[in-house]
């Protein structure tokens, strides 16, 4: 074939243009599941009303939501790899439309921010037009024919009626009958959600704060009861299956905020790793298995952890705004896990040791503000994205996080001399002089790396990763332990 035959070829295969379905390939989120959570952020009465009549099928529910929706999709999450494609496709001549029965007003959105969109095909209210499937929408449109880009078994008949098939995302399954009708110009397999992106969003390695109702045994002389240890165990369990629902709840309704931060927009659920109705049947399944290890425990154990969800959910939901109410609120989440642990056991909780645990963790949760805060510097942004800090906060965060840390140390004196002691429980109640000291270095550890910006967000993981800390943690269990065991 000569030079001037292979270029009227090329140029015949753009004619025909790529129609790309817009949650079924483009997008690496739904953009109706975006389009409800934001709308209950705007109006959850007015949201539930609303998904009712879309469920029903109704075009006017899903024109509802989107009026709802202040979504910014210009964060929402894509397909790198088919964007790509789409791109060098578009630089190559072919027309790229975009289908969807999404509302209009979000196909108009997400093509503002694309301009290789040529055209939109999204009836107004998201709904097909004198009940056309999409297939004979499609042919309708194209008479020449058009290749289509989608994922879902739904779309075999549109397939089926292309010229051309580009399978995004799609099951094995559905891969090989899409094969079966129609050329497949290109694949992009699916990527399994792995456990390592289950773990992130679950963040498992937050379940080491509900060690902490292991805590009234080894401070009141119950270390050698088996039944205390059971008890315990199962709240453990119940705290991190309840506790991990609450953080994916929280990165929910976060979702917008995460997407603009420096590191979170790397989470599960804001990166598009982890589906938004995953995310939610997630956290239901937690929510259940949690609260029903704690029915089972007692009501009494029921009744804390239902406080604790209580409190957790309105420091998602608002508290979390309001600056220095919402460290105040993690502390004393903190320290109902210890309440926890003494209602689990049996154990007369200590004033002293409830004192100096909102301390402590009043200083350790000022100490990821204070990174956050240094960070907004950092980026040159004024404020934190549903936060109530500016950057201009950090000589105050700074001076409440030492305050708290030098509290801490001298409540713990306190309840030493106070209530430790006095108490009798331990065999050698002077090694326990050596706490405070390791308090002091370990929370002084925290505050150095956080003031020389060399944090992550989070307090706990970068304790559960440093050396130093980790040595530090060892050495007060250490100590405990000689004190408790007689000689």
């Amino acid at each position: 074939m000569d030079r001037s035959a292979t270029q009227e070829a090329e140029n015949a295969s753009t004619r025909v243009p790529l129609v790309i379905d817009l949650d079924g390939a483009l997008l690496a989120t739904d953009s109706f599941d975006e389009t409800l959570l934001d709308a209950f952020r705007a109006s959850p009465v007015a949201a539930v009303r609303a998904l009712a009549a879309a469920w029903c099928g109704r075009a006017a529910g899903r024109t509802r939501l989107a009026s709802l929706s202040q979504c910014d999709v210009r964060h929402w999450p894509v397909n790198a790899a088919f964007l790509g494609f789409v791109e060098e496709q578009a630089r190559a001549g072919r027309r790229i439309v975009l289908t969807t029965t999404a509302d209009r007003s979000v196909a108009e959105a997400i093509a503002a921010r694309f301009p290789f969109v040529h055209r939109i095909d999204a009836p107004d209210g998201g709904a097909d037009p004198k009940g056309q499937t999409k297939a004979e929408r499609l042919s309708k449109l194209f008479p020449d024919g058009f290749v289509y880009a989608g994922r879902s078994r739904d779309d075999l008949a549109v397939w089926a009626a292309s010229r051309g098939a580009v399978v995004v995302d799609a099951t094995p399954d559905v891969r090989e009958e899409v094969a079966r009708t129609c050329d497949v110009l290109a694949v992009f397999p699916r990527k399994p959600v792995r456990f390592h992106v289950l773990r992130r969003a679950l963040r498992l390695h937050q379940w080491a704060k509900n060690a902490l109702v292991f805590v009234p045994l080894a401070l009141s002389g119950k270390a050698g009861d088996p039944a205390a240890w059971m008890a315990a165990a199962l709240g453990f369990l119940a705290l991190g299956f309840c506790a991990s629902a609450s953080y994916l709840i929280n990165d929910l309704w976060d979702l917008p905020h995460d997407r603009r931060h420096w590191s979170k927009r790397g989470r599960p659920l804001a990166s598009g790793g982890l589906p938004i109705r995953a995310g939610a049947a997630m956290a239901l399944w937690g929510l259940v298995v949690g609260l029903g290890i704690a029915v089972a425990a007692g009501p009494a154990a029921a009744t804390v952890l239902v406080l604790y969800l209580a409190g957790t959910l309105a420091y998602s939901f608002y508290l979390k705004r309001v600056p220095i109410l919402d460290v105040f609120v993690l502390a004393g989440l903190f320290t109902v896990r210890i309440g926890f642990g003494n209602v689990l056991t049996g154990v007369q909780p200590s004033p002293w040791l409830m004192v100096f645990s909102m301390f402590l963790f009043l200083s350790l949760s000022m100490a990821k503000r204070h990174t956050e805060v240094l960070r907004l510097a950092d980026h040159g942004i004024e404020a934190a994205g549903g936060r109530g800090y500016v950057a201009d906060d950090a000589p105050l965060t700074l001076g409440i996080g030492l305050a708290a840390m030098l509290g801490a140390v001298l409540i713990f004196v306190m309840y030493l001399v106070e209530d430790a002691f006095p108490q009798g429980f331990y065999a050698r109640p002077e090694l326990l002089w050596a706490m405070p000291a390791i308090l002091f270095l370990f929370l002084g550890r925290v505050w150095l790396v956080a003031q020389r910006g060399n944090m992550r967000d989070d307090p706990v993981a970068f304790a559960l990763k440093d050396r130093v800390s980790l040595a530090l943690g060892t050495a007060m269990g250490l100590v405990v332990a000689a004190a408790v065991i007689p000689v």
